[in-house]
């Protein structure tokens, strides 16, 4: 389903930026998704402040997207090898996401699959998945920043229409996560909590109540570090918890860890 072009925007140096890049990269034949705020007024209906564009890609196909934007006259660059690149004009930056700072919402073909089209800034694009918005969002807690209610105003949007097996699937083991924002939901929104269906918190209350009283796991792993890179660092640092950002438990390198720490503390 077409979704609505964005509504009419005052021109600025940095839409017209955007537009361009996206252009460049449409005539390249690079795919891309376009998420963040642009996203969130044909996901959610809300139009909010953003000093950026967020574009989403996979991450076998960013060298390309860069060379493209490289050979049209932007800066690029990979700030981050797991999951963040730049392109950058005077008149702005474009941020490219290939997974999230934690490493868990990697974009993959799915994304692309399930994205719809759409238009922002005159420009025919393809719009993130809710559902994969919804993911990534989900594990936005830091102290400065909290993605709650981007993930309430999705469901409350769209939440009789979202795909909630894929949605489920995608959480797989975090699905701690997935209730904890579904029980918040039905707080903040009580007269439309059914926008979640009842099965879907049936079985996540089941998953919860076979946990109850089970023994605890006998790996001693932090999994506070996928919600917020700072607050949790202590209880990893000191090697009480092992951290689960890193493999075998997540999808990072200690290394990446320690320089997305060191970038976060700058």
């Amino acid at each position: 389903m077409a979704l609505a072009p964005t509504k009419s925007l005052v021109e600025t140096p940095s839409r017209v930026f955007y537009r361009d890049a996206m252009e460049v990269l449409n005539r390249a034949h690079v795919p891309f998704l376009v998420g963040g705020a642009f996203a969130f007024i044909h996901q959610a209906g809300i139009d909010k402040s953003t000093k950026d564009l967020d574009i989403f890609a996979r991450p076998g196909d960013v060298q390309r997207l860069l060379e493209a934007c490289a050979n049209a006259g932007y800066d690029t660059e990979l700030v981050f090898s797991h999951w963040l690149a730049k392109i950058r004009s005077p008149e702005g930056f474009i941020d490219v996401i290939f997974s999230s700072g934690n490493g868990v919402a990697t974009v993959d073909d799915g994304w692309f699959e399930h994205a719809i089209q759409g238009e922002v800034l005159s420009v025919p694009v393809k719009i993130a998945p809710p559902e994969e918005t919804i993911w990534s969002k989900s594990f936005v807690m830091e102290r400065e920043r909290f993605d709650g209610a981007d993930v309430s105003h999705l469901i409350l949007a769209l939440g009789e229409r979202l795909d909630w097996e894929r949605l489920l699937g995608r959480f797989g083991p975090h699905w701690r996560v997935l209730l904890a924002h579904l029980v918040l939901f039905g707080f903040i929104f009580p007269s439309v909590r059914s926008r979640v269906p009842e099965w879907v918190m049936r079985e996540l209350v089941q998953r919860l109540d076979s946990e109850i009283g089970a023994p605890d796991p006998d790996e001693p792993v932090c999994y506070g570090t996928l919600l917020s890179w700072s607050q949790y660092l202590g209880d990893v640092l000191g090697g009480t918890f092992r951290d689960a950002r890193i493999r075998p438990f997540g999808n990072m390198s200690a290394e990446e860890v320690a320089r997305w720490t060191s970038a976060e503390k700058s």
